[in-house]
Protein backbone atom coordinates (compact mmCIF):
# COMPACT_ATOMS: atom_id res chain seq x y z
CA UNK A 1 0.00 0.00 0.00
CA UNK A 2 1.55 3.31 -1.05
CA UNK A 3 1.98 6.15 1.42
CA UNK A 4 -1.25 8.06 1.96
CA UNK A 5 -3.35 5.42 0.24
CA UNK A 6 -6.34 3.95 2.02
CA UNK A 7 -7.34 0.35 1.39
CA UNK A 8 -10.93 1.49 0.97
CA UNK A 9 -10.01 3.37 -2.21
CA UNK A 10 -8.93 0.39 -4.25
CA UNK A 11 -12.09 -1.68 -4.22
CA UNK A 12 -13.81 -4.11 -1.90
CA UNK A 13 -11.81 -5.54 0.96
CA UNK A 14 -11.78 -9.24 1.73
CA UNK A 15 -13.80 -10.18 4.77
CA UNK A 16 -11.55 -10.15 7.83
CA UNK A 17 -12.76 -11.32 11.21
CA UNK A 18 -12.45 -9.25 14.35
CA UNK A 19 -10.13 -10.71 16.98
CA UNK A 20 -10.86 -10.14 20.69
CA UNK A 21 -8.05 -8.33 22.46
CA UNK A 22 -7.45 -7.03 25.99
CA UNK A 23 -7.36 -3.30 26.62
CA UNK A 24 -3.64 -3.22 27.49
CA UNK A 25 -2.79 -5.56 24.64
CA UNK A 26 -4.74 -3.33 22.25
CA UNK A 27 -2.54 -0.35 23.04
CA UNK A 28 0.66 -2.37 22.65
CA UNK A 29 -0.54 -3.94 19.40
CA UNK A 30 -1.41 -0.59 17.89
CA UNK A 31 1.88 0.92 19.04
CA UNK A 32 3.79 -1.95 17.44
CA UNK A 33 1.84 -1.53 14.21
CA UNK A 34 2.46 2.21 14.07
CA UNK A 35 6.12 1.96 15.03
CA UNK A 36 6.88 -0.45 12.20
CA UNK A 37 4.41 0.83 9.60
CA UNK A 38 6.77 2.89 7.41
CA UNK A 39 9.40 0.17 7.15
CA UNK A 40 6.77 -2.51 6.53
CA UNK A 41 4.86 -0.55 3.92
CA UNK A 42 5.30 -1.25 0.25
CA UNK A 43 6.09 0.91 -2.77
CA UNK A 44 6.94 4.53 -1.99
CA UNK A 45 6.39 4.35 1.76
CA UNK A 46 9.52 2.30 2.42
CA UNK A 47 11.65 5.13 1.11
CA UNK A 48 10.31 7.37 3.87
CA UNK A 49 11.10 4.98 6.73
CA UNK A 50 12.87 6.74 9.57
CA UNK A 51 12.71 10.17 7.93
CA UNK A 52 9.11 11.22 7.23
CA UNK A 53 6.37 11.84 9.75
CA UNK A 54 3.59 9.27 10.00
CA UNK A 55 0.25 11.10 10.09
CA UNK A 56 -2.26 9.00 12.04
CA UNK A 57 -5.99 9.57 12.50
CA UNK A 58 -7.62 8.04 15.56
CA UNK A 59 -11.23 8.46 14.60
CA UNK A 60 -14.29 7.85 16.72
CA UNK A 61 -17.30 9.36 18.41
CA UNK A 62 -16.74 10.76 21.88
CA UNK A 63 -18.11 7.60 23.49
CA UNK A 64 -15.28 5.58 21.93
CA UNK A 65 -12.71 7.82 23.68
CA UNK A 66 -10.32 8.53 20.80
CA UNK A 67 -8.36 11.13 22.78
CA UNK A 68 -7.72 8.66 25.59
CA UNK A 69 -6.44 6.02 23.18
CA UNK A 70 -4.09 8.53 21.57
CA UNK A 71 -2.72 9.51 24.97
CA UNK A 72 -2.25 5.86 25.90
CA UNK A 73 -0.17 5.30 22.75
CA UNK A 74 2.40 7.97 23.54
CA UNK A 75 4.49 6.07 26.09
CA UNK A 76 4.67 2.73 24.19
CA UNK A 77 5.60 4.56 20.99
CA UNK A 78 8.38 6.43 22.77
CA UNK A 79 9.61 3.12 24.18
CA UNK A 80 9.96 2.07 20.56
CA UNK A 81 12.16 5.12 19.93
CA UNK A 82 9.54 7.02 17.95
CA UNK A 83 9.02 10.72 18.65
CA UNK A 84 5.28 11.27 19.01
CA UNK A 85 2.90 14.22 19.27
CA UNK A 86 -0.82 14.07 20.03
CA UNK A 87 -3.18 16.67 18.58
CA UNK A 88 -6.86 16.75 19.56
CA UNK A 89 -9.35 17.76 16.89
CA UNK A 90 -11.02 20.29 19.20
CA UNK A 91 -7.80 22.31 19.19
CA UNK A 92 -8.58 23.01 15.53
CA UNK A 93 -12.22 23.98 15.85
CA UNK A 94 -13.43 27.02 13.96
CA UNK A 95 -14.34 30.22 15.79
CA UNK A 96 -17.55 29.80 17.78
CA UNK A 97 -19.26 32.56 15.79
CA UNK A 98 -18.92 30.36 12.70
CA UNK A 99 -19.19 26.98 14.37
CA UNK A 100 -22.43 27.82 16.15
CA UNK A 101 -23.89 30.18 13.56
CA UNK A 102 -26.97 27.97 13.13
CA UNK A 103 -27.27 26.98 16.78
CA UNK A 104 -25.50 24.62 19.13
CA UNK A 105 -27.35 21.53 17.91
CA UNK A 106 -27.21 21.97 14.13
CA UNK A 107 -26.24 18.59 12.67
CA UNK A 108 -24.83 19.84 9.39
CA UNK A 109 -22.63 22.36 11.18
CA UNK A 110 -21.41 19.67 13.58
CA UNK A 111 -20.56 17.31 10.73
CA UNK A 112 -19.02 19.80 8.33
CA UNK A 113 -18.35 23.09 10.09
CA UNK A 114 -16.94 22.57 13.56
CA UNK A 115 -13.50 21.28 12.62
CA UNK A 116 -11.44 23.71 10.54
CA UNK A 117 -10.46 21.21 7.86
CA UNK A 118 -8.57 23.75 5.77
CA UNK A 119 -6.37 24.86 8.66
CA UNK A 120 -5.71 21.30 9.84
CA UNK A 121 -4.68 20.39 6.31
CA UNK A 122 -2.61 23.53 5.67
CA UNK A 123 -0.89 23.75 9.07
CA UNK A 124 -0.49 20.08 10.01
CA UNK A 125 -1.16 17.44 7.39
CA UNK A 126 0.42 19.07 4.34
CA UNK A 127 3.65 20.23 6.06
CA UNK A 128 4.10 16.73 7.52
CA UNK A 129 3.41 14.96 4.24
CA UNK A 130 5.76 14.15 1.36
CA UNK A 131 7.57 17.29 0.23
CA UNK A 132 6.39 19.27 3.27
CA UNK A 133 8.49 21.50 5.50
CA UNK A 134 8.19 19.24 8.55
CA UNK A 135 7.02 22.19 10.66
CA UNK A 136 3.47 22.07 11.99
CA UNK A 137 1.07 23.99 14.21
CA UNK A 138 0.27 22.12 17.46
CA UNK A 139 -2.97 24.02 18.14
CA UNK A 140 -5.17 26.75 16.72
CA UNK A 141 -7.83 27.61 19.28
CA UNK A 142 -8.74 26.80 22.88
CA UNK A 143 -12.06 24.93 22.64
CA UNK A 144 -13.27 26.24 26.02
CA UNK A 145 -12.33 29.93 25.83
CA UNK A 146 -12.56 30.12 22.02
CA UNK A 147 -9.35 32.16 22.03
CA UNK A 148 -6.54 31.63 19.55
CA UNK A 149 -3.70 29.78 21.26
CA UNK A 150 -1.05 31.71 19.29
CA UNK A 151 1.09 28.59 19.35
CA UNK A 152 4.33 28.66 17.39
CA UNK A 153 5.03 26.04 14.77
CA UNK A 154 7.30 23.20 15.83
CA UNK A 155 9.51 20.90 13.81
CA UNK A 156 8.79 17.18 13.77
CA UNK A 157 11.96 15.14 14.41
CA UNK A 158 12.82 12.48 11.83
CA UNK A 159 10.68 9.38 12.22
CA UNK A 160 7.96 11.22 14.14
CA UNK A 161 4.42 9.98 14.57
CA UNK A 162 1.68 12.60 14.88
CA UNK A 163 -1.61 11.30 16.28
CA UNK A 164 -4.71 13.34 15.45
CA UNK A 165 -7.65 12.17 17.55
CA UNK A 166 -11.29 13.08 17.21
CA UNK A 167 -14.55 12.51 15.40
CA UNK A 168 -15.48 12.37 11.71
CA UNK A 169 -11.85 12.42 10.55
CA UNK A 170 -11.93 9.81 7.79
CA UNK A 171 -12.83 11.98 4.82
CA UNK A 172 -11.16 12.67 1.46
CA UNK A 173 -10.03 16.20 2.31
CA UNK A 174 -7.94 15.02 5.28
CA UNK A 175 -4.89 13.07 4.10
CA UNK A 176 -3.57 10.65 6.71
CA UNK A 177 -1.05 7.84 6.27
CA UNK A 178 -2.78 5.52 8.75
CA UNK A 179 -6.42 5.62 9.83
CA UNK A 180 -7.64 3.91 13.00
CA UNK A 181 -11.41 3.85 13.39
CA UNK A 182 -13.07 3.16 16.75
CA UNK A 183 -16.41 1.58 15.90
CA UNK A 184 -19.67 1.10 17.75
CA UNK A 185 -23.02 -0.01 16.43
CA UNK A 186 -25.75 2.62 16.49
CA UNK A 187 -27.33 0.91 19.50
CA UNK A 188 -24.07 0.76 21.46
CA UNK A 189 -23.23 4.36 20.60
CA UNK A 190 -26.65 5.47 21.83
CA UNK A 191 -26.13 3.58 25.10
CA UNK A 192 -22.70 5.05 25.76
CA UNK A 193 -23.31 8.63 24.60
CA UNK A 194 -24.20 11.11 27.38
CA UNK A 195 -27.69 12.59 27.15
CA UNK A 196 -26.33 16.07 26.43
CA UNK A 197 -24.54 14.76 23.32
CA UNK A 198 -27.35 12.52 22.03
CA UNK A 199 -28.27 15.14 19.43
CA UNK A 200 -25.06 14.23 17.53
CA UNK A 201 -26.08 10.60 16.95
CA UNK A 202 -27.71 11.17 13.54
CA UNK A 203 -24.48 12.79 12.32
CA UNK A 204 -22.53 9.64 13.18
CA UNK A 205 -25.14 7.44 11.50
CA UNK A 206 -24.79 9.50 8.32
CA UNK A 207 -21.00 9.39 8.60
CA UNK A 208 -20.99 5.59 8.86
CA UNK A 209 -23.25 5.31 5.82
CA UNK A 210 -21.64 7.92 3.59
CA UNK A 211 -17.94 7.83 4.54
CA UNK A 212 -17.75 4.11 5.39
CA UNK A 213 -14.96 4.59 7.95
CA UNK A 214 -14.85 0.88 8.86
CA UNK A 215 -13.94 0.08 5.25
CA UNK A 216 -11.60 3.00 4.64
CA UNK A 217 -9.63 2.63 7.88
CA UNK A 218 -6.42 0.64 8.07
CA UNK A 219 -7.39 -0.63 11.52
CA UNK A 220 -10.84 -0.95 13.07
CA UNK A 221 -11.32 -1.37 16.81
CA UNK A 222 -14.80 -2.59 17.69
CA UNK A 223 -16.02 -1.30 21.04
CA UNK A 224 -19.52 -2.70 21.53
CA UNK A 225 -18.38 -3.20 25.12
CA UNK A 226 -15.44 -0.81 25.65
CA UNK A 227 -14.04 -3.20 28.27
CA UNK A 228 -13.85 -5.99 25.68
CA UNK A 229 -12.47 -4.55 22.45
CA UNK A 230 -11.89 -6.46 19.25
CA UNK A 231 -9.50 -5.52 16.45
CA UNK A 232 -9.43 -5.95 12.70
CA UNK A 233 -6.59 -4.99 10.37
CA UNK A 234 -7.76 -3.96 6.92
CA UNK A 235 -4.10 -3.47 5.98
CA UNK A 236 -1.36 -5.99 6.68
CA UNK A 237 -0.29 -5.63 10.27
Amino acid sequence: MSRGESPGRSGALPTVAFAPIGEAELVERLAEFLATFPAAAQDGAAAHAGTATLRVAIDGAGATRPHELAQALIEPLRRRSRPVTHLRDDLFWRDASLRLEYGRHDLQSFAEGWLDHATLRREVLDPLGPGGSGRFLPSLRDPVSNRMTRAATIEAPPGSIVLVSGALLIRPELEFDVRIHLAMSAAALARHTPAEAAWTLPAFASYDEESEPSDRADVVVRLEDPRRPAIRFNASG
